[in-house]
């Protein structure tokens, strides 16, 4: 099943490198992950522009009307009273080159001088870089590629106990994966969460309750609520849900897409549990990151026949059709809601 990209090699290899004083010339800095890529930006800086010497050693452009003949002189500049210069530029638009300019940027790549680290910054455009096109994946070649994505779990969990240890606050593992779960897992979102929540709680230990009470859930957390509640029949709640999900503002191919994910992990939760199969078994299978909410939907799926799970799936389908082929996003989502419980009643 689909998943958000998670920080991985180019990432590990970074920080290693920063820590070996091992920095390479050329980067590109991109991902959703835009806490761990400031901070990494950050700790670039801090290592190759002495405080003091930022007009001379650092130079920063806009990708947009950049021209190579700027960005050569900005890498040719030595650097003063350090050993390396730094030249960042944000949102540079490969694919707006010419074959020309690309074996123009292809030559100054290939020849970076070794006092620069050059880096290509995504702060708002993606990182797109066509390597069917010859010039292209030879430029691609020269650059090195970190991509700042979703946390892993355990370093995501470490990192949200040292975050609420600096506020005068703890917080156990299980709430911890809560936290990060309803969240959305993104370091950039957490902060902010994390800091509500912690203003907010009266106990040292923080809880569910003090989580509930200020965080706001991300479209996937919703989505649980209402297939819980689908599982357990409460069709009432199932729909207070599908309101609170039309509300959000969220077009509704995105809340269809969440609604057919989670109803494709209660029938992988189902299989599992036919085949004897255990909750690392379903994790696996369903690319479920968090102990709690595997634990969760297995305890559904105990609930629910295979048949139904399997119809489920089946409905969700045939709305997306429905939903593609024109059909309007209120009564499309509202339908189906009517038709699963429908299935739940049976």
């Amino acid at each position: 099943m689909a998943e958000k990209k998670r920080s991985g090699d180019g990432y590990r290899a970074f920080r290693k490198a920063l820590a070996d004083d091992n920095i390479e010339r050329a980067y590109v800095f991109c991902g959703e992950e835009r806490y761990l890529l400031e901070h990494s930006l950050s700790e670039l800086r801090k290592k190759l522009v002495p405080e003091g010497m930022e007009e001379f050693n650092h130079r920063r452009f806009e990708g947009r009307g950049l021209t190579l003949d700027t960005l050569s002189e900005a890498v040719d500049a030595l650097p003063v009273f350090a050993e390396r210069t730094l030249v960042e530029v944000h949102d540079y638009d490969f694919s707006r080159l010419s074959e020309e300019a690309r074996e123009e940027l292809l030559a100054l790549l290939t020849d970076l001088p070794d006092y620069v680290c050059l880096v290509f910054v995504y702060d708002t455009a993606e990182f797109k870089l066509d390597r069917r096109v010859k010039a292209n994946a030879a430029v691609g070649k020269k650059l090195t590629v970190v991509e700042f994505g979703l946390q892993e779990k355990a370093d995501l969990i470490l990192w949200i106990g040292k975050r609420f240890r600096v506020l005068g606050k703890t917080i156990d593992r299980d709430t911890a994966e809560y936290l990060a779960f309803i969240s959305g897992g993104l370091m950039t979102q957490l902060v902010t969460e994390i800091e509500k929540t912690a203003a907010y709680a009266k106990g040292e230990r923080i809880t569910r309750e003090d989580i509930d009470a200020v965080v706001t859930p991300v479209l996937d957390a919703v989505v649980y609520r209402m297939t819980d509640a689908l599982a357990d029949r409460r069709f009432d709640e199932a729909a207070a849900v599908l309101s609170d999900l039309l509300g959000m503002n969220e077009p509704p191919h995105k809340i269809l897409y969440s609604v057919s994910m989670k109803l494709r992990q209660l029938l992988a939760a189902r299989v599992c549990l036919d085949e004897g199969m255990g909750t690392e078994a379903f994790m696996e299978l369903a690319g479920v990151k968090y102990d709690f909410q595997a634990k969760r939907t297995m305890s559904a799926a105990r609930r629910l026949s295979r048949g139904w799970c399997t119809r489920a799936v089946s409905l969700a389908s045939e709305t997306a059709l429905r939903l593609n082929s024109g059909g309007e996003g209120k009564e499309c989502l509202t339908d189906l809601l009517l038709r699963l419980a429908g299935e739940s009643a049976a």
